[in-house]
């Protein structure tokens, strides 16, 4: 039944109460059964899949050492980054498997993995790689070829006569 108001300070009273305020979302660790955290990167058409566990530093990326693998000095980098920027790098062997694209979309892959396995593992550290700009996925990929085009966006060659 409805309650009967007679002055403003009974409207006072009828006031809602102040909405909560929102939930800060909490991150816990995720682990699979073996004690590994698993996550997915991507880069252009390259997918990276990796599994961190505790260990001595080693990274090996499909099957072979990653600087075996990454042959170039500046993506063997790439996979460091992460790693270095939460002091972690002989804490945890890196197990990589991917496909798809180039070498540098497979390194950005890889590091992109490995940021947010980190994450998976101890997520205390993403603050220091969200900072970094580690957790964040590099969207740009190749434009597709239209067509009455020689390419995504060039034309063919105009001639007058």
């Amino acid at each position: 039944m409805a309650i009967e108001t007679k002055t403003l300070g009974d409207l006072a009273s009828l006031k809602p109460a102040a909405p909560a305020a929102p939930a800060v979302p909490v991150h816990v660790q995720k682990l699979d059964k073996l004690g590994r955290a698993y996550a997915t990167g991507k880069r252009k058409d390259a997918i990276a899949r990796v599994w961190l566990k505790p260990g001595r530093g080693q990274i090996t990326v499909n099957a072979k050492d990653y600087k075996a693998y990454f042959a170039r000095p500046v993506l063997q980098m790439l996979l460091q980054q992460p790693l270095s920027a939460a002091n972690r790098s002989t804490q945890y062997d890196i197990n990589v498997t991917v496909m798809g694209g180039g070498l540098s979309g497979q390194a950005g892959a890889v590091r992109h993995g490995i940021s947010k396995a980190l994450t998976y593992f101890e997520p205390d550290l993403r603050g220091v790689l969200k900072k970094g700009g580690f957790l964040t996925r590099d969207s740009r990929t190749v434009e597709r070829k239209r067509y009455g085009r020689a390419k995504a966006r060039r034309s063919f060659q105009f001639s007058k006569r």
